[in-house]
């Protein structure tokens, strides 16, 4: 039981990281695309557990996220990829606390990430996991300031 709720758990943490979830119907609907048989009031045990939270523009985020999302938004001025690097480019004197809050994160793609001035360097585990960073970076960056 602790095994498939570990697993459910891991699969909404990827799809509210890779996808805009509204509703726990929406959650409902995405987890059952991808396996797993569950109700509504599974999900919203679940939400509830993982202590995900709404922004103001009607998503759901991952409490992890929500620091990394706040330092996103307010310091990051470009993301790119090349290769299996994420460049994330910040105002001067930032760089060391966005790599901080993409570290605290604890994204799965991420290897780890070192931090100048105005630059963080993320390493990912392969060019695909790469653009599947940068697009939650920008992902985050579009979401206004909560």
């Amino acid at each position: 039981m602790a095994r498939m709720r570990n697993s459910r758990q891991e699969a909404i943490r990827w799809i509210v990281r890779n996808k805009p979830i509204r509703t726990q119907r929406d959650l409902v609907n995405e987890l059952q695309a991808e396996g797993y048989s569950c109700t509504q009031a599974t999900a919203s045990r679940d939400i509830a557990d993982m202590g995900l939270r709404k922004l103001p523009e009607g998503i759901y985020v991952l409490a992890e996220d929500l620091h990394l999302q706040r330092m996103v938004a307010e310091f990051v001025t470009s993301v790119e990829c090349a290769n299996n690097l994420v460049v994330i480019r910040t105002q001067p004197g930032t760089a060391p606390g966005v790599a901080a809050a993409v570290d605290a994160a604890d994204f799965t793609e991420v290897m780890g990430s070192i931090a100048g001035n105005d630059t963080v360097l993320a390493i990912s585990r392969s060019n695909g996991s790469a653009a599947m960073t940068c697009e939650l970076m920008n992902k985050l960056r579009a979401v206004k300031r909560v």
